[in-house]
């Protein structure tokens, strides 16, 4: 059987540990804790093995290891049926010098392992939350001063452990809370679409996509009829349903890969890439509108990879093929009515009529 030298520990030992506090104080996630703690439990006594056990309810998680062998990292036990769970269950530190001599070491899962001997040491002396295990290949009885830097090291890691988690739950809040200001910021409070900003944004990427692989891509105008006359005559409450109304159809129509968003107040825009032909596109725009009781007004323009109209002239080419086909929809109702009616039919405004 092996013995530790305490001169030699108390050396190297306490001067490591030294180190290492000041290591854990700086740590801002487990990850970092775990790394630490690994690789300081197995140099500060020479052992040949460590291992990073933290408490998951009923279970002992081995989180983490350094040595020469694998052992259990990633794996869980009952707490009952490893020393692990006992130095936690009891929160106290335990020495073995021989495991096949002890009946609270579970044999069968140390058989294909180098461990000869061990020292566990729970993490934090109230309600543990974890342990530290040393592991020796040859017997070896590890000393008082072994044990005493293994603890010292647990009740640093201890603080270090909630001191990190701490820090990585304020960042996952602000993380949260940051994605939540940035989706604020380019979506449509009204429909849900994206605004102005985050449409420009999205078709933008969609385009560098366009010009990196080829392929076509359609900028589609939607103006919703009658909105105006919905404000003046129903309210602005039922001027922002239809609005609302109009965006679903819009959605419905697209892809998940299509970029769906708000141009202005009763202006809306689409930009589909590798799209079926954009007449269809327009077609189903239509026929959803149509379905959920609302008229719009729809133009188009496509475009290549080597189409070098920026997105803003894009949508205008759209809004002005937009006017055109409500122009000639109003020319061909025009034409069909008799000549004593058409007085009526000028008055009847290009919003109302549908394409």
């Amino acid at each position: 059987m092996t013995t530790g030298s305490p001169s030699a520990s108390r050396g190297s030992g306490v001067h490591g540990l030294v180190s290492v506090v000041q290591d854990l104080s700086l740590a801002r996630d487990v990850a970092s804790v775990q790394r630490i703690v690994r690789h300081a439990a197995r140099e500060l006594t020479g052992a040949d093995g460590a291992t990073f056990v933290l408490r998951d309810g009923d279970k002992c998680f081995y989180a983490d290891e350094d040595a020469i062998a694998p052992l259990w990292k990633g794996q869980r036990f009952p707490l009952q049926t490893c020393i692990s769970g006992w130095a936690m269950l009891n929160a106290q530190s335990v020495v073995i010098p021989d495991i096949y001599v002890d009946d609270r070491i579970p044999h069968d899962a140390y058989r294909p392992t180098f461990v000869k001997s061990l020292c566990m040491v729970p993490i934090r002396s109230a309600d543990p939350i974890g342990a530290i295990g040393n592991y020796w290949s040859e017997e070896h009885e590890a000393t008082e001063e072994e044990v005493h830097i293994l603890q010292a090291l647990a009740d640093t890691t201890a603080v270090a452990l909630v001191h990190a988690r701490s820090v990585e739950h304020l960042e996952q809040i602000v993380s949260e809370r940051t994605a939540e200001i940035r989706r604020i910021s380019v979506t449509d409070e009204l429909t849900g679409v994206l605004n102005r900003r985050g449409f420009l944004e999205s078709a933008t990427l969609l385009r560098s996509h366009l010009r990196r692989h080829g392929g076509t891509a359609h900028m589609i105008f939607v103006d919703i009829d009658a909105l105006k006359s919905m404000n003046d005559s129903h309210g602005h409450e039922a001027g922002d349903e239809l609005i609302r109304s109009a965006a679903t159809a819009l959605r419905e129509s697209v892809r998940d890969i299509d970029v769906v968003g708000r141009w202005g107040g009763d202006e809306l825009v689409v930009f589909a890439i590798d799209a079926a032909d954009a007449n269809a596109l327009c077609t189903r725009i239509q026929a959803n509108a149509i379905r959920i009781g609302v008229s719009l007004s729809v133009g188009h323009t496509s475009l290549g990879p080597d189409d070098d109209r920026s997105l803003a002239q894009l949508i205008a080419d759209a809004d002005a093929s937009m006017y055109q086909t409500r122009d000639a929809i109003r020319v061909a109702v025009t034409s069909q009515i008799p000549r004593q009616s058409r007085g009526d039919a000028d008055r009847v405004e290009s919003s109302q009529l549908t394409f």
